[in-house]
């Protein structure tokens, strides 16, 4: 790390020790206490942006403090979620403390282990049935009014363009010719429309595993500060379409029925049949999958996080038989054949 950055994320870490001491007796008052006893600080992690999260330590505490450095992040879409799904009896972070100008939060701790790390060919079955069922209560949430963004056709459309402009363009080298460009806005057509075809509902747009905390009786939310109101497929297919774990197909559509008849009796507006639902999630996995290969390269090649790239032959896995098994998506198939990816990614 250069020297001057190094100063800067010491510079962030002091600020937020200093903030929370002043913090300490709203927080204590927060969680009904006298007073916070003496604790230490741990090195939390980091995701994909630029949060930085510090665990606080006692032996009878432990809380959870969000670095969101302004102005590359900010607070205010995760304060305004964490109060719509806790208000909607989900599992979420409790906010005790919050100063969205200088980018600090404190949360209540869900624990340390993630759904990533307990997840195995035992307990998936009994672990997805939990996540599927936090997600049909999630989405039961009323969004009229909410003031949420609308997982429009300009969003989608931004979205999918991360593919050509960072992992052709940077990844690969390539500028996409005519015919190549003609083949994916072809391919983008099909894609946008479908997802603006389906019924619209509360979006995390990362309910997966890694977001999914495994310390308490149900299911920990995490990650949910770019909800959307959106496609009802997309929540589902990321769940079991995820970048660090895949599952065989036949256990996905298998979860999926589950999901979608859970789904219906629950008033939620899936497709009546669930053969159209399954070519929703296809369609619509296949719009993220692209999506997040363009994420990871450029997380790769603009903030210096060389290991997202590694994942990207998981989601061309993802993509090649959504492809295979519809014609109308020929034109994407032709991009693909024609570009030089790694022998992994084909």
């Amino acid at each position: 790390m250069p020297e001057q950055q190094a100063k800067v994320v010491d510079q962030r870490f002091l600020a937020l020790q200093a903030w929370f001491a002043g913090q300490a007796p709203h927080v204590a008052a927060q969680l009904n206490r006298a007073r916070l006893p003496q604790g230490e600080w741990q090195v939390g992690g980091s995701d994909a942006s630029f949060r930085r999260y510090f665990r606080w330590r006692s032996e009878s505490l432990q809380l959870v403090l969000m670095d969101a450095p302004p102005p590359q992040e900010d607070c205010r879409p995760f304060v305004r979620m964490a109060q719509m799904l806790g208000h909607a009896g989900l599992n979420v972070p409790r906010i005790l403390a919050q100063d969205v100008q200088q980018g600090f939060l404190v949360l209540s701790d869900l624990g340390e282990h993630t759904w990533l790390q307990v997840l195995d060919a035992d307990n998936a079955d009994a672990l997805f049935r939990q996540a599927l069922a936090v997600l049909v209560q999630m989405q039961q949430i009323k969004v009229a009014g909410s003031g949420l963004p609308r997982y429009d056709e300009a969003l989608l459309r931004r979205e999918l363009e991360l593919f050509p402009d960072w992992y052709v363009a940077h990844e690969l080298g390539v500028q996409l010719d005519a015919q190549q460009r003609q083949w994916w806005q072809q391919g983008c057509e099909l894609l946008v429309q479908a997802a603006l075809a389906q019924s619209r509902v509360l979006v995390h747009r990362d309910f997966m595993p890694r977001n999914l905390m495994a310390d308490a009786s149900e299911p920990g939310v995490l990650d949910f500060q770019d909800a959307v109101i959106g496609p009802i497929s997309y929540d589902v297919i990321s769940l079991f379409r995820d970048a660090f774990i895949s599952w065989p197909d036949e256990q996905v559509h298998g979860w999926l029925q589950h999901y979608w008849q859970q789904a219906r009796n629950a008033g939620l507006p899936v497709p009546e049949r669930f053969a159209s639902f399954v070519v929703d999630c296809d369609l619509m996995g296949l719009q993220r999958h692209l999506k997040v290969i363009g994420i990871f390269a450029r997380i790769c090649h603009r903030d210096g996080k060389l290991a997202y790239v590694q994942d990207v032959p998981r989601f061309f896995a993802y993509i090649r038989p959504v492809l295979g098994r519809y014609p109308q998506l020929r034109p994407l198939q032709l991009l693909l054949d024609s570009l030089p990816l790694p022998e992994a990614c084909r």
